[in-house]
């Protein structure tokens, strides 16, 4: 909800260079020639984001990555990148060499950026809406993926070519394989198997995974020994706390219903879904979209592992978008051909079908893309991930009001459950931050 994270856990490097000194080629050439530089983006409507790993498909800010200063990789998430992304360093820290230090944010540049999230929370809950309808009228989920990540790839790439007309120098064979990789776990699986859980669950519900992807990629660091869980430690304490809650209240969502809340006029739009031959069949969907659901979930883990290498390799902003989108398309369609052999099922009507995926690769990856990289580039990964609970509210109320999903007094308990939960993790994730910041701080000032 792209998505909004929305709702991301969990780097090394710096987006456009190394912290410890080196620097790759394309932004070595753009230091070395500050006239050529200006000239390149002086009339830009925006500033150029910093940090290029923001999820295409959803919109999703991008889990906090894992630490990378140690060859080993062996400590926790909190990273050089995302503590320059964030500007969490000590106010008395030196600024290197070449390095542009942030200025505090206005009160009017507060408030935009919070605006900004809002219209990110409100373009994922239209994506997720229409993709319900879409996908229930009969629509394959890989139909939508083929369009809709092919007018993505069309409407960043022009922003490509503006902002970072030398980048393309950089792509190369190991560039190739880290884009095909990344549009296999992101495009593809995550967004294929997010569909397919759509289709057979609600928006309501489906949007609650959104907000476990930062627990996911969590888990899987973990797993991959990319993290270590730091439990004598309050934020390591309060990291294992969200998670635990996320797990518990999404659990009590999926299998305690409770009393019928009817809290507002439902189904305005007059949506009827073909409903289950009985309650056993309704029970088998409901399981069966939430495995969908979870595998989604784990793609998107393993998707954000995926784009922090290809940061490295290619520290591009709107190339590795538009091009990821690009190969994402094509993948979607290799397995579509399969999937979907009526060619009929291949045209787009001028309907729900054609708003849907132009709605997506336009707003969703387009305007999202570019509202989510200033934000992230002004205050860090960790702020627009506070903004989930609110895709998530809205989600919930209008999935209700204009489709018509009942709301039951369980799921508003595992709702709020999982809302603490995030919030507690995000608090432990954001302390580990400031303390790497403060950390690197300390050298510098002792130099």
């Amino acid at each position: 909800m792209q998505l909004s994270p929305l709702f991301p856990s969990d780097l090394g490097k710096h987006a456009y260079g190394d912290r410890h000194g080196g620097l790759c080629g394309a932004e070595r050439e753009r230091r070395e020639s500050p006239v050529r530089s200006a000239e390149t983006h002086r009339h830009s409507p925006l500033p150029v984001p910093a940090r290029p790993a923001v999820s295409p498909s959803l919109c999703l800010p991008p889990p906090p990555d894992p630490i990378d200063h140690a060859p080993t990789m062996a400590s926790s998430p909190t990273t050089v990148r995302e503590v320059a992304s964030e500007g969490v360093a000590a106010p008395t820290a030196p600024a290197r060499k070449g390095e542009v230090k942030r200025s505090s944010p206005t009160a009017r540049e507060t408030t935009m950026l919070s605006l900004s999230m809002v219209a990110v929370q409100v373009i994922v809950v239209g994506m997720l809406l229409l993709s319900k309808l879409t996908l229930s009228a009969g629509m394959s989920p890989f139909i939508i993926l083929v369009y809709r990540n092919m007018i993505a790839a069309a409407a960043v790439a022009p922003l490509a070519v503006y902002f970072e007309r030398e980048m393309w120098k950089e792509i190369n064979w190991s560039v190739c394989c880290w884009i095909f990789a990344n549009a296999a776990f992101g495009d593809v699986l995550a967004m294929g198997l997010y569909f397919y859980g759509l289709r057979t669950t609600s928006a309501a519900y489906s949007s609650i995974f959104l907000n476990l992807i930062p627990i996911a990629t969590f888990v899987t660091a973990i797993v991959l020994r990319a993290e270590n869980l730091a439990l004598g430690q309050w934020p390591g304490k309060m990291k294992l706390l969200g998670a635990l809650l996320c797990v518990g209240g999404t659990m009590l969502v999926s299998l305690l219903k409770g009393p019928l809340l009817h809290l507002w006029p439902t189904n305005l739009l007059g949506y009827s879904q073909a409903p289950a031959a009985n309650a056993t069949g309704a029970h088998h969907n409901m399981v069966v979209g939430t495995l969908w659901l979870c595998g989604s979930c784990m793609s998107y883990a393993l998707y954000f592992i995926v784009q922090e290498r290809l940061v490295k390799v290619f520290p591009s902003t709107y190339w590795m978008t538009s091009l990821t989108s690009l190969v994402g398309s094509i993948q979607a369609l290799v397995v579509g051909v399969f999937l979907v052999r009526d060619r009929a099922e291949w045209k787009l009507h001028w309907n729900l079908e054609l708003l849907t995926v132009v709605y997506s690769g336009v707003l969703n990856t387009g305007l999202a893309f570019l509202l989510l990289s200033w934000v992230i580039r002004r205050s860090g990964p960790i702020y627009p991930t506070m903004f989930n609970s609110v895709c998530l509210v809205m989600t919930t109320v209008l999935d209700s009001v204009l489709l018509g999903t009942q709301i039951y007094l369980g799921s508003v308990l595992g709702t709020v459950i999982i809302v603490v939960g995030m919030y507690a993790f995000l608090w432990g994730k954001g302390t580990e931050l400031k303390r790497a910041a403060m950390a690197m701080a300390s050298p510098s000032q002792e130099a």
